[in-house]
């Protein structure tokens, strides 16, 4: 019998396609921006560096709040406006708005293997719980339409801001068995690391292509294991080898 398990899934680009659909929209953004401003000797790269400099910047302060990455467009017309003499125009700044919003509008997508995952783990016996980072009517939309209380029930949290902190009450309001917990996520800074430092263990599901924001040099903790993997659909198999080598390890004593 497979020791039950208390399982937490991050929900973007872990569960369903998230950074994609900014990638879309930041490649209007830059080829807009060479429309305005290529004539000065502007490049892509420095469009595309600004703008990362200005969104990560927001998100230590504000969080994961919708209207931050379509300010981090305008804050970046605006910085090369003044760099180059340009007068901002209400109308630029307008249509940037509500380019960065449609991100928000962009159909919900599962990663390959989430339903297949998600059963498996639950036929096994674990308790599921999802965590995720942003606003409640933006995230809630998402879980909706992927049906997704019907492995998680009641046990959704989303937080704004999602670090130690906020991982930590989580835990601690709702009894969780650290020696028998697990994150699982995408981000190095937001998932993985809070995991470790909160002593419960963590699967970190590297993607090929991160935002810059979720990168961080990580430092773990001996209480706690940490297993990276390229596809979603090895969570299970995962689990299942790390409770075995733990029961021999008790067995052996």
């Amino acid at each position: 019998m497979t020791a039950k398990q208390q399982i937490i899934f991050d929900l973007d680009d872990t569960l369903i396609y998230c950074n994609k659909y900014f990638d879309l929209i930041l490649d209007q953004f830059v080829d807009q921006m060479l429309q305005w401003f290529g004539e000065h000797g502007l490049t892509e790269e420095q469009i595309r560096s600004k703008q990362i400099e200005i969104d990560v910047a927001g998100v230590a302060q504000v969080g994961f709040a919708s209207e931050h990455f379509p300010r981090s467009l305008v804050e970046t017309y605006r910085f090369y406006c003044k760099q180059f003499g340009r007068i901002p125009g209400s109308f630029d700044e307008n249509m940037l708005l509500e380019l960065g919003r449609n991100v928000y509008s962009q159909e919900v997508e599962p990663y390959p293997g989430m339903t297949q995952t998600l059963e498996s783990l639950l036929k096994n016996g674990h308790q599921l719980n999802l965590y995720t980072g942003g606003e409640v009517a933006i995230q809630q939309k998402k879980i909706d339409q992927m049906k997704l209380t019907d492995y998680f029930e009641d046990r959704i949290y989303i937080r704004q801001h999602k670090n130690f902190s906020a991982l930590e009450r989580i835990l601690e309001e709702n009894v969780f068995d650290r020696k028998v917990t697990w994150m699982i996520g995408n981000s190095l800074r937001t998932d993985i690391s809070p995991a470790l430092e909160a002593g419960i263990h963590a699967i970190y599901l590297k993607q090929a292509k991160e935002w810059v924001y979720n990168m961080i040099e990580l430092e773990q903790k001996p209480s706690s294991v940490m297993y990276t993997i390229q596809k979603l659909t090895e969570v299970p198999s995962v689990i299942h080898d790390s409770i075995q080598i733990h029961q021999h390890k008790r067995t052996l004593g």
